[in-house]
């Protein structure tokens, strides 16, 4: 009997473990970061691939700064001399390796479960960072950004029931 009682407790212990890491689990949160490349150089029109100005080299360090207290899992980069000069300070500073994406190849739903429960760092450009942004939130909230602003951080969290989003200016 007494090996019964003891079975039976230890089996509920168990089952209640399971239950609360399950439910831990569904409420992870998902929390994307994501910003355009900084000013980039404007001289040559025929250039598709330039690299950022002193002005934007400046504002890359001032993203890694704004960024400095924030412990991400990943970062994200299109495969443009702009934005991986943008978020390489903040690559360098958080000692993590700089993941390439295709924005005309977003398989969202494999990304999303890629980084559930992550803090992420996504850097695109004027059209294809609020595209992002609203493919994560599954809803089409947010305009390209104009060709003069560089400085948007879009703050982006999820959760099992929920998705929140906000914008801020950065300078």
């Amino acid at each position: 009997m007494k090996h019964l009682i003891l079975i039976t407790f230890f089996s509920f212990f168990i089952f209640a473990s399971c239950k609360e890491k399950s439910e831990k689990q569904s409420d992870e949160i998902s929390t994307y970061y994501l910003i355009r490349h900084a000013e980039k150089d404007r001289s040559d029109n025929t250039n598709r691939n330039p690299n950022l100005t002193n002005e934007g080299l400046k504002r890359a360090d001032n993203w890694a700064k704004h960024f400095k207290d924030i412990d991400f899992d990943a970062i994200y980069s299109t495969d443009y001399n702009r934005t991986k000069q943008t978020v390489m300070p903040t690559v360098k500073s958080k000692n993590i390796e700089l993941q390439i994406y295709d924005p005309s190849d977003l398989k969202i739903e494999a990304f999303l479960e890629k980084t559930k429960g992550k803090t992420v760092l996504i850097v695109g450009h004027s059209n294809t960072t609020p595209k992002f942004v609203n493919e994560l939130l599954g809803e089409e909230k947010y305009d390209d950004i104009a060709d003069d602003n560089n400085a948007n951080l879009y703050l982006v969290t999820l959760t099992k029931d929920t998705k929140r989003s906000k914008v801020s200016v950065v300078n």
